[in-house]
C-alpha cells in the first residue's frame, strides 16, 4: 500500500547537489505541518473538555407535531398516567414557570421568553406560543413573583413587571444584581423565592475542577431585592436544580459532579442545603471520598463537609428536582427529578425523569417518564418541571424545543 507522504519525502538513490537541500527542506516542513495537526487535535480535545455546551448529543432536528408525537408513543409513565407534546418549536427550551392565568412562561436559550400558552380547547396541547421577551444573554432561570418576573441571565438578575390577565410585559426591565461571575463552563443560573422571603440563586463552576477565585462560584446566594446578595452555602459545583420540601420548608438541590473520572464516579448527588453548609467539591465528592486532583488539599475540608442524601448514577446530569404538591396516591410524598443526560461516557445514561420518595427517613427511587434513550439513540433531554393544581405535570426538553404533559389517564 502506498503511504503518498512517506513517497513523496522519499530521496533519490543519486540526487544532484541542487536536488538534496530542497527537498530536505520539503521534508522538514511537512514534518513541521505534521507537528502542527496534532497537536491542533490535542488541544481540540483539551477544549473539548473544557465548553459548557454538550458537543456530544447535538439538538434534534425534529419539530413537526407528527414526528414528535411518535417519540411520545415509546414514552413510559407509571399506570394512570399518560404523556402527551403539549407544546413544540420553543427552542433550546429551559426553565418553566406557570401563571395565574394558566400558561407558562418558558426561556429559551439564548435569547428569549416565551409565553406559552394556556390549554382552553382540553386536547392537551397549548393554545399558541408567543414570544414575551428577547434580546437577553442566556435567560436560564426565571420565577414569577405575584405580577413581578424575574430573570436570571447569565451575569445578573433582571426584574420586569407582567400582567398575567394580559399576558403582556407592563413596565421595562430593571436590573436587580447587576454582577454575576460569568467567566468559564456552567453559564445557566436559577433563581427561586424561599419560604424565608429571600430569593435564592446558584451559580455554577467556572471549570469541570478546580478551586475557584471567586466564593459566588459553585455555590448558592440568597438576596432580597434592594439589598446586596449573601453567600448561602458552597461546594456545589452545579446545582441548577433546587426545591423547598412541603411541610418541612428544607431546602434539597441536585448536583452534577465532575467529569473524567471514568464511567461510574463520581455520583451526581442530591443534597439538604442549609445555610453555611459545604458539599465538599472540589475536593471531596460523594459520601466524602477524595477528589483524585484535590483531595490531598481538602484534609482539613472532610471534617466540615456535607455528604449527599443521595447518590443519583454517575453522568445522569440533573437538572431540577420539584416536590409534587398536587399529587395523589403514591406521588404525594415524591420530588421528581430530571436527568439531562451523559454526553462523556462510554455507554449513555439518564434522559429520564424519575420521582425520589421521603418514606421513613428513606429515599427511594422510580421511574416516572423514560424511553428518551432507545439502544444508544437519543430521543430527549428533560429539563425543568412544573406542576399545575390539578397534578398535570410539565415537563421541558431542550432537545426536541418541546414541553411534555403528564396528566392522568382519561
Amino acid at each position: 500500500m502506498r503511504v503518498p507522504w512517506r513517497d513523496e519525502l522519499s530521496v533519490p538513490l543519486q540526487p544532484s547537489h541542487s536536488d538534496s537541500p530542497r527537498r530536505e527542506t520539503r521534508g522538514w516542513v511537512r514534518l513541521a505541518l505534521l507537528v502542527l495537526a496534532l497537536a491542533s487535535l490535542f488541544f481540540i480535545g483539551y477544549l473539548w473538555r473544557w465548553l459548557h455546551v454538550s458537543i456530544a448529543v447535538p439538538p434534534s432536528s425534529v419539530l413537526s407535531a407528527k414526528d414528535v408525537d411518535s417519540i411520545a408513543v415509546g414514552l413510559t409513565t407509571p399506570a394512570g398516567l399518560s404523556v402527551n407534546a403539549y407544546a413544540i418549536g420553543l427552542g433550546e427550551a429551559r426553565v418553566m414557570v406557570l401563571t395565574p392565568k394558566g400558561d407558562i412562561l418558558l426561556s429559551s436559550l439564548p435569547a428569549k421568553v416565551l409565553l406559552v400558552k394556556k390549554d382552553n380547547r382540553g386536547n392537551g396541547r397549548s393554545d399558541g406560543v408567543e414570544t414575551l421577551l428577547s434580546g437577553l444573554h442566556n435567560p436560564s432561570g426565571l420565577f414569577l413573583d405575584g405580577d413581578q418576573l424575574y430573570i436570571a441571565e447569565e451575569a445578573r438578575i433582571l426584574r420586569v413587571e407582567f400582567d398575567s390577565e394580559a399576558r403582556k410585559v407592563t413596565r421595562p426591565l430593571e436590573t436587580i444584581v447587576p454582577e454575576l461571575p460569568h467567566d468559564g463552563q456552567h453559564f445557566t443560573r436559577t433563581i427561586k423565592k424561599g419560604p424565608d422571603g429571600f430569593f435564592y440563586a446558584t451559580i455554577g463552576s467556572s471549570c469541570n475542577v478546580c478551586i475557584e477565585e471567586n466564593p459566588w462560584r459553585a455555590a448558592m446566594i440568597r438576596f432580597k431585592p434592594g439589598q446586596p446578595p449573601q453567600l448561602f452555602a458552597s461546594g456545589l459545583r452545579n446545582t441548577v436544580g433546587f426545591d423547598w420540601q412541603p411541610g418541612t420548608d428544607e431546602l434539597y438541590g441536585v448536583d452534577n459532579g465532575r467529569d473524567w473520572l471514568g464511567d461510574d464516579l463520581p455520583p451526581d448527588e442530591v443534597n439538604h442545603i442549609v445555610e453555611r453548609g459545604f458539599y465538599g467539591w472540589p475536593y471531596l465528592y460523594g459520601d466524602n471520598r477524595p477528589d483524585p486532583s484535590f483531595g490531598r488539599r481538602g484534609d482539613d475540608q472532610a471534617a466540615r463537609a456535607t455528604p449527599p442524601v443521595y447518590e443519583l448514577p454517575a453522568h445522569v446530569a440533573p437538572l431540577s428536582i420539584l416536590f409534587l404538591r398536587h399529587a395523589k396516591d403514591k406521588f404525594a410524598d415524591a420530588a421528581l427529578v430530571t436527568e439531562h443526560g451523559s454526553w462523556n461516557r462510554s455507554q449513555k445514561i439518564g434522559y429520564e425523569v424519575v420521582a425520589l420518595h421521603w418514606r421513613n427517613g428513606q429515599i427511594t427511587e422510580e421511574g416516572f417518564l423514560t424511553g428518551f434513550l432507545k439502544d444508544g439513540r437519543v430521543l430527549g433531554r428533560p429539563v425543568d418541571i412544573a406542576e399545575d393544581t390539578n397534578g398535570v405535570v410539565f415537563i421541558s426538553d431542550d432537545f426536541n424545543g418541546a414541553i411534555w404533559r403528564v396528566a392522568p389517564s382519561r
